[in-house]
């Protein structure tokens, strides 16, 4: 038997952790990701590294970072499964709240409810990079499904007119509710 202590609370056994009078039973290894890996895809222009997906967590979270060039960010929309969280780790992000704008810079935090409206956007002209989670996961399939493969490290492309129709058709399938003016 493989144990570990780690203290008088916990210990490991084997895939079972042990916790005063219980046995948890892992559902998924853990996921470890270096800098240089993780699934990268462009997204109506921004890039998106996935950390740790719905299929690794058992459905409970997805979590990737996301280089937003200047200029870049999503439209107005409400996601209708999920809350969405977002960590600023470089630049500058103004956010749009239920109508309210906020601008957020390295280390804030920001937490979107399900049901409200929200978009962010990089009003600047530096790339902004951000963790981003999604609770409960799914979203991702909807980002893997628009989205197009990129390299670890490139520039993705700026959004095409084709891309932009592709997300606005396929998002209501995901629960999104993208409010494009125009459309």
């Amino acid at each position: 038997m493989n144990e570990r202590d780690y203290g008088y609370s916990f210990r490991i056994h084997g895939p079972r952790i042990v916790s005063g009078c219980c046995w948890l039973t892992k559902t998924h290894p853990p996921t470890l990701r270096k800098p240089s890996e993780g699934r990268t895809i462009a997204v109506v222009g921004d890039s998106y590294r996935f950390l740790a997906t719905g299929d690794e967590t058992d459905g409970k979270y997805t979590m990737f970072e996301a280089n937003v060039a200047p200029g870049g960010g999503p439209p107005p929309h409400i996601h209708s499964r999920e809350e969405e969280s977002f960590l600023i780790l470089e630049g500058e992000i103004t956010f749009t709240v239920d109508g309210e704008r906020i601008v957020a810079t390295a280390g804030t935090f920001a937490n979107m409810p399900v049901g409200s409206l929200h978009s962010f956007k990089n009003a600047t002209d530096k790339t902004a990079r951000m963790i981003i989670s999604v609770a409960p996961a799914g979203l991702e399939k909807m980002f893997f499904e628009v989205g197009v493969p990129l390299k670890l490290g490139d520039t993705p492309p700026p959004p095409s007119k084709v891309e932009i129709e592709k997300l606005l058709a396929v998002a209501p399938n995901y629960g999104v509710e993208i409010s494009v003016p125009g459309h």
